[in-house]
């Protein structure tokens, strides 16, 4: 029995790529703002090596013993979003950007929402979605009409209040929407944005759904299911792949709710991979430029790290990684164009600095060949450098 989890710490970028110019992200680096916070503690991390990865620049020392294999991934698709950054490590490059809409949706794509909604729509802006809901909250509760909007990434969002739109009304309103966006407005994902409470106190819920495209060619997960390997995706994952290559889905509400659910899998018997995406660094952090929130909740996910390695079993790899930045101490909110960190950890794993690679599919072909699958298209791999059979 073979085991390997990918745990994708959303948003935990380790700086500028080469190309952060081209999507206005110069100067971006999540790890060094993160890490400058007076509550960031990872001694996990600092010991598996992440602070040893090429080009890191953080106010953690390196290690002088690093326990885990480590590198710095460059992204080969276009975008810098979660679809586009797990798809990419699933062993799927995307060679064109999903679209965004700086100015809001056109006309005829509002026209035809609201028609299949039998609802208004209001707003229609980039927006960051905890003001969105001050300053529209009250014109959707009077009116019933649905607070859509978006933001510099490949997204439609819709927000309501689960007490005037309940939250299987909001769903399918989604899925309507999700029917509507393909083809060249195929965004990346349309997001319900549940919210609750009153005037002037409105909160965003944790009820949040993703919905989706299906990837446009096979992808990792596919490939081991049709192998016979259980593929079980924790938190979002469902959502980003659409379902695709899953064989069982958990779904979670935060990264604590997500961490107990792998600690609880890790002492399952199941033959494959269990992927798991910890959403909250992303979304209650780096897009609200939260540094000190971002970097608890790093700290937190530190102390659960060490409870995870402790339970790891002889032939068990671990790989942290991430899908893109979200630097909370820039000027912008949004996803920023950065290297990710990848750590390989595990009893048969050997210690070893891999440098600087181009493509987040290095992920795919290392899962795919720790599992004896050949696979022409996903071959990248660095298992051969820090395998120790």
């Amino acid at each position: 029995m073979r085991r390997v989890f990918i745990i994708v710490l959303d948003s935990f970028g380790i700086g500028e790529m080469p190309d952060a110019r081209k999507y206005k992200d110069e100067g971006s680096n999540t790890i060094g703002s993160v890490s400058s916070s007076q509550f960031f503690n990872a001694p996990t991390l600092q010991k598996l090596g992440l602070f040893n990865i090429d080009g890191v620049v953080a106010s953690i020392e390196p290690t002088n013993e690093p326990k885990g294999a480590y590198l710095r991934l460059s992204e080969l698709s276009e975008g810098k979003d979660t679809t586009t950054g797990h798809w990419e490590m699933a062993g799927l490059v995307s060679t064109k950007a999903f679209p965004t809409y700086k100015n809001g949706f056109p006309k005829d794509i509002i026209d035809t929402l609201e028609e299949k909604f039998g609802r208004k729509i209001i707003c229609n802006k980039p927006y960051s979605g905890t003001e969105v809901i001050k300053d529209y909250g009250d014109e959707h509760v009077k009116t019933g009409a649905l607070i859509v909007y978006t933001s510099a990434d490949s997204v439609l969002q819709i927000a309501a209040h689960e007490d005037y739109v309940p939250l299987d009304e909001l769903y399918r309103y989604c899925k309507i929407a999700r029917e509507v966006m393909q083809g060249e407005n195929g965004v990346g994902r349309i997001i319900a944005r549940p919210f609750k409470g009153v005037s002037g106190n409105y909160y965003r819920t944790e009820n949040r759904h993703d919905f989706s495209l299906s990837p446009t060619k096979e992808t990792m997960l596919d490939v081991l299911k049709e192998y016979d390997f259980d593929v079980i995706s924790v938190g979002k994952i469902f959502d980003i792949f659409n379902g695709c290559g899953i064989t069982k889905a958990i779904r979670t509400k935060n990264n604590d709710e997500g961490m107990e659910v792998t600690l609880k899998i890790q002492q399952e018997d199941f033959n494959g991979l269990c992927f798991v995406n910890l959403v909250d660094f992303d979304m209650l952090y780096g897009h609200r430029n939260d540094v000190d929130g971002y970097a608890k909740a790093i700290s937190q996910f530190d102390n659960e790290l060490s409870k995870f390695i402790k339970n790891m079993k002889e032939d068990d790899v671990l790989i942290i990684t991430a899908d893109h930045g979200c630097d909370p101490l820039t000027e912008s909110t949004d996803h920023s164009r950065e290297y990710v960190p990848v750590i390989f950890y595990g009893d048969k794993i050997m210690p070893k600095n891999l440098g600087t690679k181009a493509g987040f599919d290095y992920i795919a072909g290392t899962v795919l060949e720790y599992f004896n699958i050949e696979n022409s298209r996903m071959n990248k791999s660095v298992l051969g450098d820090i395998y120790n059979v």
